[in-house]
């Protein structure tokens, strides 16, 4: 499949958009309403860039080196880590990609394990959980960064059927009546939680390649800011949710009220969103 190949200043500001998608700017705002044409050429050209974003931004050997030297040596620099953060980050984006625009709206199998395991050992490190660290490190280093899994997960990602247009704006209606049940409860467990995040970072990620593309698109700018502040108040909370977790303080599923600056975001998102 030929792919479409973007420019250094496109990927540039891809790198910068999704820096910022967890900085929360408290004055950022929606448009009035939230306007959902697409087509089926900023599908393909989104998924592209995506792609592009994940192949230009690192090697195997990069990643699999890093691994290796946390498991060998219990620690990497700060460099090293912000270097294995920035290789996780093109791989969650991809992920975002795929559930947005593949025609059944899952990433690939093993891409999305791939994803899911980098973030456990990230989260490893970081709380200095050894376990954590040696065990995802292992299954990684083992099964998923070896060349024929590699190779095989390259040539999916390659080949991945796309979804039409209206198929995809179907599917962030769906979402946005996920997100709209689950806020409407009171309180939500550790899981319902994720389920929320997940949908801001897949709605944010859609944003930010848009923006990239195109930056004269004022609207997708704005609205990818927005998205940021919830994505980044979050994080925050995800964060501590998992560090308490970590250190048997409080499960991270226990149900628990949804702080009122992340609630309201959310709440106006919905409003503004075509139903």
């Amino acid at each position: 499949m030929t792919q479409k190949k973007f420019s250094h200043e496109v990927l540039e500001r891809l790198i910068i958009a999704v820096e910022e998608d967890d900085i929360v700017d408290e004055h950022a705002t929606l448009p009035k309403i939230i306007n959902m044409q697409c087509s089926q050429e900023i599908i393909r050209s989104n998924y592209a860039l995506c792609l592009q974003f994940w192949e230009d931004g690192f090697n195997r050997k990069d990643l699999l080196g890093l691994i290796i030297k946390q498991l060998k040596s219990g620690e990497l620099s700060k460099k090293e880590q912000m270097q294995y953060k920035y290789i996780r980050a093109r791989y969650k984006h991809l992920r975002f990609a795929q559930q947005l625009y593949r025609k059944k709206h899952q990433a690939g199998f093993l891409f999305s394990k791939i994803t899911v395991f980098l973030g456990r050992f990230q989260d490893g490190f970081r709380n200095k959980q050894k376990n954590l660290v040696d065990f995802y490190g292992e299954v990684l280093r083992r099964y998923h960064l070896n060349i024929p899994v590699w190779m095989f997960v390259h040539y999916s990602l390659r080949h991945s059927q796309l979804d039409t247009a209206e198929g995809f704006i179907h599917y962030c209606r769906e979402q946005m009546r996920t997100l709209q049940l689950l806020i409407a409860k009171p309180q939500l467990t550790g899981k319902e939680f994720h389920g929320v995040r997940k949908i801001i970072s897949q709605q944010v990620s859609y944003y930010d390649t848009l923006r990239s593309i195109d930056p004269s698109n004022q609207d997708a700018t704005q609205i990818s800011r927005f998205l940021a502040a919830i994505n980044g108040l979050m994080g925050n909370k995800h964060d501590e949710m998992a560090a308490a977790d970590m250190a048997n303080l409080k499960s991270y599923d226990t149900p628990a009220f949804l702080d009122d600056t992340i609630r309201s975001r959310l709440e106006l998102l919905v409003a503004r969103y075509p139903m």
